[in-house]
């Protein structure tokens, strides 16, 4: 079984339709695939340069707690972005930024962590992303970026393997921490630092 890290976003659920746009912008700007239509719970609707299972097929998520696409992200490229692409990985756009993907995202509109938030888990396809992920300061950059932009309250790293947590962003600064680690330790820990989600 290989490597599957991932970032994990937690965010108010009236504020989903905000990541997604703000990921959308973040597409490769020339896309072979048909849009993609969804419904957000709420009836917000969005159509996104992404697919969902592999298809463009619009999907309703108004009646339902998850929502799975599949996504393509461009990201500046830094020493561990270069050498991915040296080793086989996509190449170096003349902007000097670098297609990643694909990158599975799940949304869940009751996360598993707190219920009133919602999570926009995005996880590596391979085990040589997963340690891009682990590498690049850049990709790092991009998540916690995501999070701010979209009012976000905690962005975590997570290896998928049972290992600590590492808290990447937490209630509007950048963090270094770790779950099980002194300042949290635990998940609980975590959760009780975040502002109530109705607010």
């Amino acid at each position: 079984m290989g490597l599957s890290y991932g970032y994990d976003i937690y965010l108010r659920p009236r504020n989903v339709a905000r990541v997604l746009a703000r990921l959308a912008e973040l597409a490769p700007p020339a896309r072979s695939v048909p849009p993609l239509e969804i419904t957000l719970p709420g009836s917000d609707r969005l159509v996104l340069p992404f697919t969902s299972h592999f298809k463009s097929d619009p999907v309703d998520c108004s009646t339902s707690n998850t929502c799975e696409l599949d996504l393509s992200l461009m990201f500046d490229a830094d020493d561990a972005l270069r050498e991915y692409a040296q080793t086989g990985g996509p190449g170096l756009e003349a902007d000097g930024r670098i297609e990643i993907g694909y990158i599975y995202a799940t949304i869940r509109f009751e996360s598993l962590m707190h219920p009133g938030y919602t999570s926009v888990e995005c996880w590596a396809a391979t085990s040589g992303m997963s340690r891009l992920f682990a590498r690049s300061a850049n990709i790092r950059k991009v998540f916690t970026d995501l999070t701010a932009d979209s009012g976000g309250v905690c962005c975590l790293f997570d290896t998928g393997d049972g290992a600590p947590e590492q808290v990447c962003w937490l209630n509007g600064e950048p963090a270094q921490e770790t779950v099980s680690g002194p300042l949290f330790p635990d998940w609980r820990a975590l959760v009780a630092t975040w502002p109530d989600p109705e607010k």
